[in-house]
Parts: structure tokens; sequence; C-alpha cells
């Protein structure tokens, strides 16, 4: 069987910047591999590289992931798998040099490559960083040229996976429908242990203590098999499958600088135990445009959380609420918001279960206006304010908070550029065949369920959810597993009915893509986390338990459903 010929097994190590230290081993010795990969970066993980970088010129990358080479290096070259990480954040020319001097230390011969060119803080100078997504081929023009181990900065997640299968199938920009495959297979791995029974609604189904990572076989008509290594725990199913598809998604077109990928031609299938085959994506031309990631320093901001025991919760918060605005009224920080998080409990058998949580947030450009400003007036009110008064924790000086904004370039106006172990430079052309992005017109709908006796019940006994963050958006996905579940969903969950079951989402705007090959109805929520999760907007600042929060709630459900 020629190279080409056979699937090509691309796994994963990393979903995040922190992510399972002992992953990288444990997908190494875990069974057959030609290709792993580790996505470190988020929007937020930008901030966080990018104030590490101030402190520092030399770093700007995920430090973990030279550790995780230290061990493991010498066993990935043993073993003949490429690695291919966006480990480099900022910086991936530093972490490249890093890695080399690492691989001399350890006695490892490898060709380290990197991929540049996503950096644009010159365009926005008053950015702390500003990366374009780039796609896969630069990833592809190091591997075909010999690299054992490519880093990059800010490439999309999915291009972790479209550089190695166009680098070993020799795909071509206009393979339009291959690489869509690569990139929903690529959309699956991203997220780690998320495919393999991670954060999943019905965690109860699989082994989730300890679920191991995703690996996808991948085939050279795109077409691929999710699966995980053997005796690793967790499960892969269609269910976790189609969570980790509704991920940080929308509509039927999910677009990338390679391709875009039609969630609404997606087939899944179960394949036998742990093994889901992924089939029938079709792709179009990518957008005219990149996105690039704008991540500004948004000021200062500083919390405290007044705990409230016992009775008359309501009007202790407001008495508080009313002193520590009296307090405010000579230097009021720019923004002021309360929460009051009802926790308590009548006739408590504890103390913490008897208490309500009051949480202030402060924020403004000047840190001086949210450090003793409101230090010195919450403390002040320890013995002049409502019985029971104490904090979760005393309020500091105040840190500083970032602000996330997405923009776009042309796809020309980005030097995207291989760099090879021997110092050649090889540039990436941008896409010469785009496609402006249309709203693809919302499918039928199933036949609506014959009227059935229905019990009050909550959403989750029946559907399962996941939810992210975009910028300031949260998406929620939620899909059910029968035909009849589907047909009732369909018609039950509109927009509107969102916005009933989430009150926060009622004077935003809601939006209902509805993927029936899927049976799944995915929910963009505009603006609900303010200005991005560095900015710390809500409780839940990446809307991660948007979805649980709307599987809690009650429906009135066909019982031959339940």
């Amino acid at each position: 069987m020629t190279p080409a010929a056979r699937p090509l097994r691309i796994g994963n190590a990393s979903g995040f910047y922190g992510d399972r230290f002992d992953a990288m081993r444990e997908m190494l010795t875990g069974g057959e591999l030609d290709v792993l990969t580790g996505d470190y970066l988020a929007e937020l993980t930008m901030l966080i590289l990018g104030r590490d970088r101030l402190k520092d010129p030399g770093a700007g990358y995920a430090r973990t992931f030279l550790r995780q080479l230290e061990e493991c290096l010498g066993l990935a070259q043993e073993r003949g798998v490429r690695i291919v990480a966006n480990a480099g954040g900022l910086n991936p020319a530093g972490l490249a040099d890093a890695v080399r001097r690492l691989a001399d230390r350890l006695g490892v011969s490898v060709r380290v490559a990197h991929v540049e060119g996503d950096d644009l803080k010159d365009r926005y100078p008053d950015s702390l960083a500003a990366h374009a997504y780039l796609g896969g081929f630069g990833i592809a023009a190091c591997l075909r040229e010999g690299a054992d181990v490519v880093v990059t900065g800010r490439v999309t997640d999915a291009a972790l996976v479209t550089g190695p299968a166009a680098a070993h199938f020799g795909w071509l920009p206009g393979d339009h429908d291959r690489l869509a495959g690569a990139v929903v297979a690529g959309h699956v791995l991203e997220c780690g242990a998320q495919a393999t029974g991670g954060n999943y609604a019905f965690f109860d189904e699989g082994a989730a203590t300890r679920p191991g990572f995703p690996l996808a076989e991948l085939h050279e008509d795109g077409s691929c098999v999710i699966t995980k290594h053997p005796g690793t725990g967790g499960l892969v199913d269609v269910g976790t499958v189609t969570a980790q598809l509704l991920y940080e998604t929308a509509g039927a077109r999910y677009a990338g600088p390679d391709v875009t990928a039609r969630l609404d031609t997606v087939r899944l299938t179960q394949d036998g135990p742990d093994r889901v085959r992924i089939d029938g994506v079709r792709g179009e031309a990518p957008p005219p445009t990149l996105k690039v990631g704008v991540n500004r320093l948004g000021g200062f901001r500083n919390e405290v959380v007044f705990v409230l025991t016992g009775l008359d919760i309501e009007a202790k918060a407001a008495l508080v609420r009313q002193q520590m605005s009296d307090a405010f009224a000579k230097a009021r920080p720019a923004e002021v918001r309360w929460d009051l998080v009802r926790t308590d409990r009548p006739d408590a058998p504890t103390e913490e279960t008897a208490s309500a949580l009051l949480r202030l947030v402060v924020r403004d450009p000047a840190q001086e206006n949210v450090g003793r400003v409101l230090s010195g007036a919450a403390v002040e009110l320890a013995l002049a304010s409502y019985p029971g008064f104490h904090v979760l924790a005393p309020p500091g000086k105040g840190t500083p908070h970032g602000v996330f904004e997405g923009v776009y370039v042309p796809h020309g106006a980005v030097d995207h550029v291989a760099v090879l172990h021997d110092g050649r430079r090889i540039p990436v052309p941008p896409a010469h065949d785009t496609r402006v992005l249309d709203d693809v017109p919302e499918p039928p709908l199933p036949e609506p369920p014959v009227p059935a006796p229905r019990k009050r019940a909550p959403l989750g006994l029946i559907a399962g959810a996941r939810s992210g963050d975009k910028g300031g958006n949260a998406n929620v996905g939620v899909w059910v597993r029968t035909d009849d579940a589907w047909r009732w969903l369909a018609h039950e969950l509109t927009a509107d009915r969102f916005q009933e079951l989430i009150p926060e989402s009622r004077r935003l705007k809601v939006t209902r893509h509805v993927l029936p090959g899927l049976r799944a109805l995915n929910f963009v929520v505009e603006g609900i986390l303010g200005e991005g999760v560095a900015a710390q907007h809500r409780f839940d600042p990446q809307a991660k338990a948007l979805g649980e929060w709307l599987r809690s709630r009650h429906l009135d459900i066909p019982e031959s459903l339940l």
C-alpha cells in the first residue's frame, strides 16, 4: 500500500494550554500514530502570552510543550511520529529554536520547522496581540520538506489536521471536499478529551473518570473514523462526536482559511465500539477574508463577594448595595455590576446552604479607581452593615482585564511562510478561489409529532447540549438521539422558546440554526459574554455551562420520549 493510500492516523494530546501533561506520552505509547497534534491556543491564551511577552521578549509560547517534549521527543522519533502543535503562540520562531536546543541537549536528531506570518500587531498598534488565523498549507509545506516537528503561531485549530493530511495525501487547495472532511476531523480532535466523553452531557454512560485522548483514521477521500487508543478510558460514540461538532460552531457553513465545511452534509455512523465514521462532508471555497483576533487591555477590574445568610436576603442585599453606592459617590468606577446568586435554602441544615452570594464587580480604565476605592469601602462595612456580614475574600488592588475583537483582512494581506529546519523560507500563496459566505436556506423541518400526553420534565432527560464562546457571543448546541425526539425538538425549541428558558438572552439577538443530519439545533446568542472571556462579563465567562443550564429547564415533553 502506498503511503497516500493508507489511512493517516492523527492523534491529539492537548486541547488547551494547561491540559493533561502526561497526554503526549500516553498517546505515543498507547498505539499506532503517524502524527501527534497539540492545540494550546485560545482567545484568552493569546492575551496571557501577550502579557508574558511584555515581561520577557523571548517568551510568548507555551512552555509546557517544551517540558512535554523533554520527556517524549526521543520517543516520538523512535516511533516515527511527527509532532505538529500551535504552541508557538506569539513566538513560533523562538519556540522552534528552543526545541532545537532541547534536541541537541537530549542527543535527538530531529528537523524542526515553524510557520509564521500570522502576527499583525504592527497593523493594530494599540493591541497587545493581533494574529490572523492561518490555514494548514504552511504546515503541509514543512512536512513535505521533511520536518519532524512543526510549531506554529495562530492557525485555526483544524489546520493542525488539514496540514498533515494535505502533505500526506497530496491534496491541493482546490480539493474542497477532502479538505472539508479534514476540517471536521480536526474540529472533533481539537479539544482533546471532549470527543471521548469529557464534559459530555450523558457522562454516566462512559468511563469519564480519565478519558483517553482522541485520534482520527483519516482517508484519502476526506472521510475518517474517530476513535481512541485501546484500553483508555472514556467513550467514543455518535453522541460524543456530535457534541464536539456543535462546540463553538454556528450554522451549516463552518468557514476557515482552507475551506468552508458544510456541517449540514456530515454523516455519523457507529462503526464499532469506540469508533465513529464521519463521511459525506462537502466543502466550498473559503471566504475571501481571514479572521484576525485582536486582544487589547481593556482596563482594570476588581470584585468582592458578600455572603448573605439566613433571613431577609433581599433586604440585606439592598442595604449593602446602598452603602457601597454611597461610598462610590466621590470616585465611582466606570462600570459597577451587581449579581445576587440565591444559593440559600429555607430551614437549611448547614450555614453554607443557608447563604446567598452577592457579587460586586467594578471596572475602570484606571487601576486606582477599582483598588482602594472598592477595598476600602467594602472593608469599612465589616462592623456597620447587615447582620452576619462577611465576604469570601477581601478585594485586592485590581487586575488588568482584556478585550477580544474579531476583525477581518484579505488573504493577501498576510505573509504566510513555512520556515524550514535549514533556514529556507517557503511562501504559502493565499487562497486563489474564494466564495463570499451566504446564509444557507433553512432546511425543511420534519413532520411534527402527533398530539400525545405530555409531562413536565427537564429538557436534559432527552437532549444533550454543549456550549462555548466566540468573542462576546455564545453558542449552545442541542441534539437528540432518536427521530421521534427530533420531530418534537425541531418544533418545540424555537429561538423564542430558548429566550424564555434562558432569561439572560431575552434582550439579545438569538439565531437558531437547524442541522437535521445531526438531529441538532445550534443557537448563537450575541453579546451575552460582553467583550469576551478576558473581560469576565458574567459568572460563566466562557458560557461553558450555558448548555447545562438549558438542559435543566423544564418543558412539556411527550411522555413517550421519557
